[in-house]
This record gives structure tokens, sequence and C-alpha cells, in this order.
């Protein structure tokens, strides 16, 4: 998705990933992978550049950016700054809007969830019933309510939020349950513009509370009044592909500026758009992935690979007039391939 956004921003890309999928490949850029974060990095610091974007899971590896900026121009928050914003206690003396989380059992009654430092996706988000903590786990209180994210671009003191989702999670129709992240729809599907309100906020009160420069997301359950902060992740997110469908916004560019201490100007979503990554529920060998490409399916694994169950397959886009219209799409396109491999979803 980064190589994306920024090839169509008109910026040559080397895009150092760890899959190398077929739609990556035929994207212009050139492609180094690696079996590993610290693979990649190794390979990325020999590299001349004019600039180097992190993504996903480098917040949980600040050393590692630290090993970038030795060498290269970050156009991102630095190692420190990931530190403190993924620090929970410093997260909650900043932001009002953050539930309790605590690094101890806590006393007496409440719903409580379990959920690693070191996480991301919602990958082993658990129900909290009692018992010890594991080592670099928390406990958050429980919101009810839907899942959704900010995703915004900070220039070190204040921030503009790009748009807002509604977070897909635990979707069985893309093979997932539980708290397990697997898409985002732009507009979200509750009142909008009380919920957009309250983002702006949260977002530029953690830019100006921890320096935050370009694109970063806030995770959000919405209650029904009140946005409540439960993760932030200090880069780019995988949101950012949907809410330029239906913004028209140039995210890329948008991060660039606000790494240069500019902000943009924001428009509203001109219709709806989503995201989804469909994930295998059984060990699958795909076929013939090329067709895949003329649809407009992303993350294409190549022909022949054999993906193992809970792996993430591709993702599919979708565009429409209501997001209800974009996740019967998305939901269609996801049954489609499911068949096509011939594997269900979850039941």
């Amino acid at each position: 998705m980064l190589a994306d956004l920024a090839t169509r921003d008109g910026r040559p890309v080397v895009a150092f990933d760890l899959f190398g999928d077929l739609d990556l490949r035929r994207s212009g850029a050139r492609v180094v992978t690696g079996s590993g974060l610290i693979e990649l990095v190794d390979a990325a610091v020999r590299v001349p550049a004019a600039g180097i974007v992190y993504g996903a899971s480098f917040e949980n590896h600040p050393a590692l950016v630290e090993r970038l900026a030795e060498r290269h121009v970050v156009l991102g928050n630095t190692a420190a700054t990931l530190r403190a914003v993924r620090d929970p206690s410093r997260l909650a003396a900043a932001d009002p809007a953050y539930p309790r989380t605590l690094a101890v059992a806590p006393d007496g009654e409440g719903r409580w969830l379990s959920k690693p430092l070191r996480g991301g996706g919602g990958t082993r988000v658990r129900a909290w019933g009692g018992g010890p903590l594991p080592a670099g786990t928390v406990v958050q209180e429980r919101i009810e309510g839907v899942p959704c994210s900010a995703a915004a671009v900070g220039d070190g003191a204040d921030a503009v939020v790009l748009g807002i989702t509604e977070q897909l999670v635990g979707e069985r129709a893309f093979g997932v349950g539980g708290y397990r992240w697997c898409g985002n729809l732009v507009p979200p599907r509750v009142p909008a513009a009380a919920l957009l309100e309250q983002a702006r906020a949260i977002c530029s009160r953690l830019a100006a509370a921890f320096g935050l420069r370009g694109l970063f997301g806030v995770d959000l359950v919405w209650d029904g009044e009140r946005a409540w902060t439960v993760e932030v992740n200090p880069r780019p997110t995988a949101s950012l592909e949907a809410i330029e469908a239906a913004s028209g916004v140039a995210v890329f560019d948008a991060h660039v500026r606000g790494c240069a201490g500019g902000l943009v100007r924001v428009s509203e979503p001109r219709g709806a758009a989503g995201k989804a990554v469909l994930f295998a529920t059984d060990d699958v060998v795909v076929g013939d992935t090329e067709a895949w490409l003329a649809r407009g399916v992303r993350d294409v694994p190549h022909p022949g690979e054999r993906i193992a169950a809970g792996r993430p397959v591709c993702t599919v886009v979708a565009q429409g007039a209501t997001p209800d219209d974009v996740l019967g799409r998305l939901e269609d396109q996801a049954a489609q391939l499911r068949a096509e491999m011939g594997v269900g979803a979850l039941a």
C-alpha cells in the first residue's frame, strides 16, 4: 500500500517488503524482500535514498528505527516518540479519553481485555477473566461500542484528521474471529459529525503531547456519545487507501508535508470506500492468481504459493454509495475468492 501511495504521488520507490507480492512486483517499484524486519533494515541502510518511510510493526521496534535514522532521513516519528506514545502510563497522562490500562491484575470488578504491549491488528487480544498477567501484557478496561479509527497527519505540534473509518473486527466473512482487525469502512456507520469532532480534539492533543509528525492513526471505540482512545499507531495506517479513495486527499503527500512541519486542507468524503483482508481458514495452495490483478485485488500471492491457516491471503477493495454497499461488495469478493480456492468461511 505504501509503495502504491508513493508512486501515485509521482515518487520513485524502493520497497522493502516481507512478501514481495505479485502486485508489488508489477507496481514499478524496485522490490527488495527479506525474511524479517532486521534483514529488511540491513538491506535498507545500504541503499541511497532521499528519505525512508516505515510501516506497520516498526512502532514495536524503535531500535530498528534508530538504525535507519543513522543512514537516512526518516520521514516519520523518531524512536523516542515511538517509545513515549506506546507507553500506556504516558498515554494515560496525555489523553483523558484513554481507558484504564494496567500492567498488573486489577482489583475489583469490571470488564477487561488483555493485550500485548508489542502487538497490532488485534492479535492476541483476549477477554481477561482473572489470573496473573504474562510478561509484556496489559489489561485495558473494555469499552462497549463500535470500533473506529482516525487517520491523521501531524506537524509536531498539531494534527489534521484525514478521515474516520469503522474498523472491521472479527468479521467471519473474511476468515477471522475475536478481536482481529480485518479491514476498514469509510465513512463509519455511526454519527460521523460527533465522532469527527472528538477525533480531531484527540489527534491534536496527542500530536502536541508527543510531537507526532507525519501520518499516524488512533484506534477508537465510539460508545454512542464518546470516543475512547484504545491505541495509537505512530506511523502510516492500513486505512489510508480507503480514505484516499473516498476523499481524494493525496495521503503520501500529506505525510511528507507533515514531516516537514506543514499540514494539508481536507475536504469531506465524496462517497464510501473500504478494504478487507481475506484470511485463510485452512491451509491452502492458491492457483493462478494473475487474474486477480485485473480484478483489483491487492497484496496478491504468487501462483502456487502455499498459505497457512490463519495467515492473510490478499486484500479486497471496493467503493460505493454507502458503507453498507461497500461492505456487501467486499463480502461478495471474499466469497468468490474462497470459492475459487476451494475453502469456506469461518462457521
